[in-house]
């Protein structure tokens, strides 16, 4: 149970830390809605269990310790945030009401997934983290079930989290609040994704 314990709390403040998944999330829910949000957190999650299988076999140490490997998935990464950060600079400002607009603006469940997935997958701090957590903070001597059982929990975690915080973001009341300046809010969740990017892009396996 204390293993459990110290996991769960290094995983918690992981997730709540800002960083590309946590302004992708608030992006897309206060952009578009809540159901995009959440599926967008469920692409998050899913995420999150391609770096826990890894880690389980061991690729994630071979990555860590590649520099070629760790470099492919850090400019894919990167390019991705900025591709996406991008297009939200280039938000135009809308004249409809706010329920009009979700409906005509919001993006299909597959893109709103792949948002998510692509975000967290192509993380290589991710990879780090993970890593991190199954080599230093898990004992080795864990059976592997309990290992699973630790990941599942996480990537459970990780959906509630961002289930929430886009549930707050595409609140009506907050999305009208917000509406006259809309564009501006995505506007700079763009800015924010383009700066994450550049910053994965100049990031060291250390």
């Amino acid at each position: 149970m204390s293993a459990f314990l110290t996991v769960a709390i290094i995983h918690l403040l992981g997730v709540m830390s800002p960083g590309p998944d946590f302004a992708i999330v608030t992006r897309n829910a206060l952009a578009y809605s809540r159901r995009t949000g959440l599926i967008t957190a469920a692409g998050i999650a899913l995420g999150l269990q391609v770096h826990v299988l890894y880690s389980l076999l061991g690729i994630g140490l071979v990555i860590s310790q590649s520099i070629l490997l760790f470099n492919i998935l850090k400019y894919l990464g990167a390019a991705y945030l900025i591709f996406v950060g991008w297009k939200a600079l280039r938000a135009k400002k809308g004249t409809l009401e706010v329920d009009t607009v979700e409906k005509k603006k919001d993006i299909s469940a597959a893109h709103a997934f792949r948002n998510g997935f692509l975000c967290n997958v192509l993380n290589p701090k991710a990879t780090i983290f993970m890593l991190a957590l199954f080599t230093q903070v898990i004992d080795p001597t864990t059976p592997i079930a309990i290992q699973a059982f630790y990941g599942v929990y996480m990537g459970a975690a990780t959906f509630v989290w961002f289930s929430f915080v886009a549930s707050v973001f595409s609140l009506s009341l907050i999305k009208r609040t917000f509406q006259g300046i809309q564009h501006w809010l995505e506007r700079a969740m763009g800015a924010v994704l383009v700066a994450l990017g550049i910053k994965v892009a100049l990031a060291t396996r250390d």
